[in-house]
């Protein structure tokens, strides 16, 4: 028997997020903090949200549901890609991957999620600005060098 009350399956993205609960169904809220604190609200006591690890989208709201002591668990979207091949599933939309996370959920033992400290968050963030960075200087360098050869 599951210890959770309901589980939640969570497909992320930059303006939105869709939620498919086990009992509850489908629902969709904003990516932002009012679309954070609505979805706490809706959720029951005992339930557990899971997600796919997103970059920077999943971790925001992983960090916010975790602060308000909700039980969250982040997947590799590989296994979860695997998993929805495994079902033979053809359909993929936002709705459909919420679904099959919580499917996910419900049939495999996830492992909790523990949130960064306030240090690794702001280490975490300066790594992603570095990244980002460095991958625009790249672009311009092989720009100027194109129009060196030409």
């Amino acid at each position: 028997m599951n210890k959770y009350k309901e589980i939640f399956g969570v497909d992320i993205s930059k303006d939105v997020f869709d939620v498919y609960g086990s009992t509850s169904g489908h629902d969709q809220f904003k990516n932002d903090e009012l679309g954070f604190k609505t979805f706490l609200k809706s959720l029951p006591k005992n339930s557990l949200v899971i997600m796919e690890a997103t970059g920077y989208y999943h971790y925001r709201l992983a960090q916010f549901l975790y602060k308000q002591s909700i039980f969250v668990s982040v997947v590799n979207p590989l296994s979860v890609k695997r998993f929805i091949q495994m079902k033979l599933s053809k359909v993929k939309t936002d709705k459909s991957d919420a679904k099959a996370i919580c499917e996910y959920g419900t049939i495999n033992e996830v492992p909790l999620y523990t949130a960064l400290t306030n240090v690794q968050s702001e280490c975490l963030q300066l790594f992603r600005l570095l990244d980002s960075n460095i991958k625009k200087r790249t672009a311009v360098k092989n720009k100027i060098h194109g129009e060196e050869v030409l």
